[in-house]
């Protein structure tokens, strides 16, 4: 069966959403006015930056009367050369200076449009800092371990944060759990390292991060980058439109630049570690998960979760016959989840210990549609489909039945959790016009997901992802079927039995051992593993025993494991 993945942090709505839908959030989950910063938002947000449009056109601009700048001052250096008389060589100096005139008055209002837009950004900045100390004032919450000079990436929340806290846990178990009933599990943080060697974690769950190669200070490599786009775009007055362009398509395709790529940009650009200016290391995988050890020998290996879904995964099977043994069913968790990161920063917004909310909603492969979705068909909303951000397009407003049918969304399921989830977004306060529903670009997904797109709220710090949603295919329950080697599979009952032609696979078991020697017990165990797969005999006819076998599905049932 397919599963729809849904995830969000909670306190991220309360507090990292636009300022305005901050304050509202604040006075109607704990009752408890906060008066004044509204209006220091409403002018910043009144000072935000000029259209985009007519920056670049003033570039250009300042670019063309440059090339002819120099032109004219090739023409003067000719004339003095060649000793022209003294009025051609003082007419070129006359007409050198208007040029240079007119150049540095398209210069000057450049930079006046770029610094509307850097004062936007420091009127952001101030107000964020003024709310910032305004919730810690109040005790909405707290750096950890203050006392002791604190720790980057762990927060307290105080008695109002904690309210808040409690009230967006509520909502959302109100919203999803109870309203679509779906089943509700609390599993442990610890979780045993063969769980997540399964799931793809231990190999996988990595950022990439460089070092400073004097000082040893770790950074991560994409943050590097997208802040030398930034204020690339921001100060340089004399990008040609190519370069903007660039700097632009490379923040658009940032999260599925591989090792390699970043790299090669970051040389490519000339970045140094922001403290200290020294070069940077090449980019290397860091896993993201604590490590620990559970009991006291010390040799079985665990990790604080990185994410809550892996409980649900693992105890499909007792949901599945606790539903009944029907699909389709949702199961959701709310919990604490952990992850190293390299640097954290931006407040909240990137933390080591987070309150994680994720649904696992479990469906036939052969029917994703949804008998609710007509329920959301008709809400509109902002999208931002992969080819409009590869073509640096805005984000589009249509309705979400429209982005079904037109197969912008995979599938009715999916589509219509994204609904929910917009509704749960709006019921919260965000403002409808800083919320988007970005796609995940091709690479960006993983190779099994059929669909995947994000939530995100803009706020001071700019797009940022709340909400991931995903049609991740039957991929972690076979992940964990062959490790566990217990069948994570679900069964629909036929009303009459169905016949199956089955290609079985006999390992020729002395000819495998000839071929392979010491390798004959793994590619056997393989062979019986994939047994079901539709390998062609030809490819084999000199190792392996193929006969096909027309079988009928026992009692009716057939057996679904998963289609990709």
């Amino acid at each position: 069966m397919h599963l729809i993945q849904a995830s969000c942090r909670f306190f991220k709505f309360a507090i990292q959403n636009p300022p305005r839908t901050r304050f509202q959030i604040l006075n109607r989950l704990t009752r408890n006015p906060i008066s004044g910063l509204e209006r220091v938002y409403s002018t910043a947000a009144a000072t935000m930056g000029t259209a985009e449009t007519d920056v670049e056109s003033l570039r250009k601009s300042v670019i063309e009367k440059q090339n002819i700048v120099d032109k004219q001052g090739d023409e003067v250096r000719a004339l003095k050369a060649s000793k022209a008389s003294k009025e051609a060589i003082e007419n070129a100096v006359n007409q050198l200076k208007e040029l240079k005139l007119e150049l540095q008055s398209v210069s000057k209002e450049l930079q006046s449009r770029l610094s509307e837009d850097s004062g936007a950004a420091m009127s952001k900045e101030a107000f964020r800092q003024a709310v910032n100390n305004t919730l810690e004032r109040r005790l909405f919450y707290i750096p950890s371990f203050k006392i002791y000079r604190g720790v980057a990436g762990l927060y307290d929340y105080g008695p109002p944060g904690c309210a808040i806290k409690a009230n967006v846990i509520a909502f959302w178990r109100q919203h999803y759990v109870l309203e679509e009933n779906m089943l509700e599990v609390d599993c442990p943080c610890v979780t045993p390292e063969v769980v997540l060697k399964a799931s793809g974690h231990v190999d996988k769950f990595t950022d990439l991060m460089v070092k400073d190669e004097k000082t040893g200070m770790c950074y991560r490599a994409d943050h590097l980058l997208k802040d030398y786009c930034k204020d690339k775009l921001e100060k340089d007055l004399l990008l040609s439109p190519e370069k903007v362009n660039e700097l632009k398509q490379v923040l658009a395709v940032l999260d599925e630049l591989s090792a390699e790529d970043l790299g090669a940009k970051i040389k490519e650009y000339g970045i140094t570690a922001p403290d200290t200016k020294n070069p940077l290391s090449d980019p290397y995988p860091f896993n993201l998960m604590f490590a620990t050890s559970i009991g006291p020998s010390g040799l079985s290996p665990g990790y604080l979760r990185p994410e809550t879904a892996q409980g649900i995964f693992v105890n499909f099977k007792d949901l599945y016959y606790y539903n009944g043994n029907k699909l389709p069913f949702a199961a959701a968790q709310i919990g604490q989840a952990f992850r190293n990161e390299i640097s954290p920063r931006q407040g909240l917004l990137r933390v080591r210990e987070f309150t994680l909310a994720e649904i696992e909603h479990f469906v036939n492969p052969d029917d994703k549609s949804h008998p609710k979705f007509k329920n959301v068909a008709d809400l509109e909303f902002y999208f931002y489909p992969r080819e409009e951000q590869m073509a640096l397009k805005s984000p589009l407003k249509i309705r979400l039945g429209e982005a079904v049918a037109k197969g912008t969304i995979n599938n009715e399921t999916l589509g219509y959790f994204i609904g929910r989830t917009y509704l749960f977004l709006a019921g919260l306060g965000i403002d409808k016009e800083r919320l988007r529903f970005r796609q995940h670009l091709q690479n960006e997904m993983a190779h099994y997901a059929a669909d995947c797109w994000d939530a995100e709220i803009e706020c001071s710090y700019g797009w940022v992802e709340c909400v991931g949603l995903a049609d991740r295919s039957a991929y972690d329950l076979k992940a964990h079927t062959e490790k566990s080697a217990v069948p994570l599979v679900a069964h629909e009952t036929y009303p009459e039995p169905r016949e199956l032609e089955k290609l079985v696979i006999t390992p020729a078991k002395r000819e495998l051992g000839l071929a392979f020697k010491k390798n004959q017990k793994m590619i056997v165990e393989a062979l019986e593993v994939n047994n079901t797969l539709m390998f062609s005999p030809a490819l084999y006819n000199n190792m392996l025993m193929v006969h096909t076998a027309g079988r009928k599905s026992q009692n009716g049932y057939l057996f679904l494991p998963g289609h990709e």
